[in-house]
């Protein structure tokens, strides 16, 4: 294999453009009406490659200009006469292969009938399996609905040139490289294999050993693993809650395009909600929705009738929409590479954009994670003062009012107010500010001086606190609120012999490491050790910390538990055998009794006559005679009429006389 290790991303070369890649003359018409002049450091790297039929692994951050580094390739050496699919293009998500096929198609306009078809979950698949009936020279999908058309047997791979796997890393982390080595094992052995991945971890490397002949390797070097043109912000959440911030950083920041991320479905709605009832147009994107909807949110997005869209973090990947100028992390991610892709929404191919990220004060931790991954220092922005505020609202007032002067005839009005001044005796400039505020009352220009305060902003819980009932029933806290943030489990050094408990381990763990309570997920505690489950992709340096914190006079030693978690056959906190006396859901909530106990079963106040009688057989009647505690029996007293239950009270012994 060989490797070539290209200039930074950043880069820009005077000395080739695309007519020196060898291209056709159709894409090269087509690039130039499009305004691209030079290729990106990726292009300029792999596209000579693929068009000499070698097989290639790319290397590079999301947002270089990955696509047209295969797509304009696989269109230079389409055959116009040849029926079957030619080239197939994978992708993470549906979201990236709705973007690819229509790179696709905008590149290949000038290919005389040249078709692509995407193909994901979510979508009619009569209409796929008709298009697919036709002919189509190009299919981009997704691997999960790729294997249902190769089940049916309606998408045939056997004419196939051209594979190429978009965003490897991300299909791994998705759980789709089995299906995706499913894929591989259907096509011809003489195809050729493009690999593109950010990063190469062990899973992804094996593959391409095993699946493509004598790859070129292209890296792409970066001073940083996030764009150049994108300026990074955080901002420190303290004193105004994060709602409110947001408002206002949206009411001064001029911005085209928005994406606002958050952590889980049900935030994107919410949030979406309130900034709507505020008077900005939002919308959610999650991967609750059909994909007729998040198509049409993308389309509002990209024609402007939209302005923000608040989205979790699988369903924005691929996203590329040229108007997105800032990205706004509402919530942080716990993944570092969460945050690289995060960013990656804007500032693409050139463009520049703004990112800024909100941070509590225990999330100061995480914060700091990012930076050495990015190996990019972020500045930190005070929020917005109450008197820019004034002045933004001030000079859209001015420009709304002078709009309206402009192009309105006014002269009716005109002659209303002078009547009206005249009346009542008041000035033009007193009668034009009466009006002003009855124009903007409910959006004052001189808002209120004091902001909501909060009790404590360390102590938020969630990305949805902002104006949510103080406490929330059980049922509605263990909701599926955070189904889609991915878990897995490690292992502490701490257990039953230590008197641990879970709520010393959560508050440890909280603390120290900057995890929000409702991401902390089941414990369970054995005699000398315990389990926990947290969020997917915690950094090294925050997982090194937390081996150091100490609780109940002992280091955690937390160290990812590779297998299956243990189960836990111990004795209980009491202990007694395994005792099944509860734990903690997936959200760190008290849950109903699982097969292994974290606490001690409640102490159960004993019947007044459970030990009068301990020689009773079960089913053995209960006016059957008795034995006294001497020995001799004791006779029931006969008594006629109904029978009846009494009870000695002096004795506690419960007598059934019998008529």
């Amino acid at each position: 294999m060989s490797t070539t290790d290209s200039g930074s991303s950043s880069d820009t070369d005077t000395g080739t453009g695309f007519a020196e890649l060898n291209l056709p003359t159709f894409l090269l018409e087509k690039l130039e009406q499009i305004g691209y002049e030079k290729p990106s450091p990726i292009q300029k790297a792999t596209i000579p490659t693929l068009l000499s039929g070698q097989d290639l692994i790319g290397m590079a951050q999301t947002g270089t200009g990955k696509t047209a580094a295969f797509a304009l390739p696989i269109l230079a050496q389409l055959e116009q006469k040849r029926s079957g699919i030619q080239a197939l293009v994978l992708c993470p998500t549906r979201e990236l292969a709705i973007q690819v096929a229509e790179a696709f198609q905008t590149y290949g306009s000038r290919f005389p009938g040249f078709r692509v078809l995407s193909i994901y979950g979510g979508q009619d698949m009569r209409r796929q399996l008709q298009a697919l009936k036709s002919g189509v020279d190009v299919v981009v999908g997704t691997p999960g609905r790729l294997l249902d058309h190769l089940s049916r047997r309606s998408l045939d791979l056997s004419q196939i040139k051209t594979l190429v796997l978009d965003e490897a890393d991300e299909m791994l982390r998705m759980g789709f490289i089995d299906d995706v080595e499913m894929i591989l094992q259907k096509t011809p052995a003489e195809r050729q294999v493009a690999l593109f991945s950010a990063t190469m971890p062990a899973p992804i490397r094996k593959v391409a050993d095993k699946y493509l002949r004598d790859p070129k390797e292209v890296r792409i070097k970066s001073s940083s693993s996030t764009n150049a043109d994108i300026e990074q912000y955080y901002w420190l959440v303290q004193g105004t809650n994060k709602l409110d911030a947001l408002t206002r950083m949206l009411e001064v920041e001029e911005f085209d395009g928005m994406i606002v991320f958050v952590r889980t479905k049900n935030s994107t709605v919410e949030l979406a909600d309130k900034l709507n009832a505020r008077g900005f147009s939002a919308s959610a994107l999650n991967g609750d929705m059909n994909q007729q909807l998040r198509s049409r949110t993308v389309e509002q997005l990209k024609n402007g009738k939209l302005d923000i869209v608040v989205a979790t973090d699988v369903a924005a990947r691929g996203l590329d929409v040229e108007r997105i100028s800032h990205v706004m992390n509402y919530d942080i991610p716990y993944d570092n590479e969460a945050y690289v892709h995060r960013i990656g929404r804007t500032g693409r191919a050139g463009r520049s954009g703004k990112a800024i990220l909100f941070v509590a004060p225990r999330e100061q931790r995480l914060l700091q994670s990012i930076e050495r991954t990015t190996r990019k220092k972020i500045t930190r922005m005070e929020l917005p003062t109450r008197g820019e505020l004034i002045q933004k609202r001030s000079q859209q007032f001015k420009a709304t009012v002078a709009e309206t002067l402009k192009s309105q005839d006014l002269s009716f009005f005109r002659q209303v107010m002078i009547e009206m001044c005249e009346e009542y005796e008041c000035s033009m400039e007193d009668a034009a500010a009466a009006m002003a505020y009855l124009m903007q009352k409910d959006r004052p220009l001189d808002p209120p001086s004091k902001a909501p305060k909060r009790s404590d902003d360390s102590r938020e819980r969630s990305s949805n606190q902002d104006e949510r009932p103080a406490r929330r029933r059980r049922e509605e806290r263990n909701s599926d609120d955070d189904a889609d943030v991915k878990m897995e489990s490690f292992q502490i050094g701490v257990g039953h012999q230590h008197g641990v408990s879970p709520r010393e381990i959560v508050g440890a763990i909280a603390n120290e490491g900057g995890i929000e309570g409702r991401y902390i997920g089941r414990i369970q505690i054995f005699d000398d050790f315990s389990t926990i489950d947290l969020p997917e992709g915690m950094p090294e340096d925050i997982l090194q910390t937390l081996q150091r914190t100490r609780v109940c006079n002992q280091p955690l030693n937390m160290e990812r538990i590779k297998g299956k978690v243990p189960e836990k056959r111990g004795r209980s906190s009491r202990g007694g055998p395994g005792k099944n006396t509860g734990g903690r859901d997936t959200r760190g909530h008290r849950s109903a009794p699982m097969a292994t106990g974290d606490m001690p079963p409640p102490k159960r106040k004993p019947r007044r006559d459970a030990f009068i009688e301990p020689d009773r057989a079960p089913g053995e009647f209960t006016n059957a005679p008795k034995k006294s505690r001497a020995g001799s029996k004791i006779e029931k007293p006969k008594k006629r009429g109904t029978t009846k239950k009494k009870v000695n009270k002096d004795k506690g012994k419960r007598r059934t006389p019998k008529s």
